[in-house]
């Protein structure tokens, strides 16, 4: 890692990783940053900021794609994951790092179209994409998701 240093804790999945300014990030299993829950730009960035190796970049895209997208978006992290979402009316979008991807999810998947692949019966109206590192996405498809889901009713939790 070049920004800092990386140490593994013995018996947990977690890493900490020294990033600028020495602030220490954890790293959980699949490399998604512990980030404290917060709302607006400076926390989803915290994120961004920590997200390891090729995810970084993914993340920055989907972010800078989402603000593009969705003037006035709201940003926030929950759960350690940045959710975008309209005021007044929910979160409509998170991301989550994973071992070999990025998960995009969008709450109101169903409504969308195409549907998003991803999804199982247990997840209701939830779909998502998995973003992978050989394997780009489609950014024309992504802006078109958005764009719908930003209009719909958001998750509201």
């Amino acid at each position: 890692m070049a920004r800092g240093r990386s140490t593994t804790k013995l018996g947990r999945t977690a890493v900490k990783v020294a990033r600028g300014g020495g602030k220490k990030v954890v790293l959980l299993s699949g490399g998604n940053p512990q980030i404290p829950k917060g709302d607006g730009g400076q926390s989803v960035r915290a994120y961004l900021d920590a997200m390891p190796g090729w995810k970084r970049s993914i993340g920055e895209r989907l972010d800078a794609l989402i603000v593009r997208t969705v003037p006035g978006v709201v940003k926030g992290v929950r759960w350690n994951s940045p959710f975008y979402g309209v005021e007044g009316k929910g979160w409509f979008l998170s991301v989550h790092c994973l071992n070999k991807y990025v998960k995009v999810t969008f709450f109101a998947g169903t409504a969308l179209r195409p549907i998003p692949s991803g999804g199982t019966p247990k997840s209701k109206e939830v779909r998502w994409i998995d973003v992978y590192e050989d394997e780009p996405f489609d950014e024309a498809q992504m802006a078109e998701w958005v764009r719908q889901a930003a209009v719909l009713p958001g998750w509201v939790p």
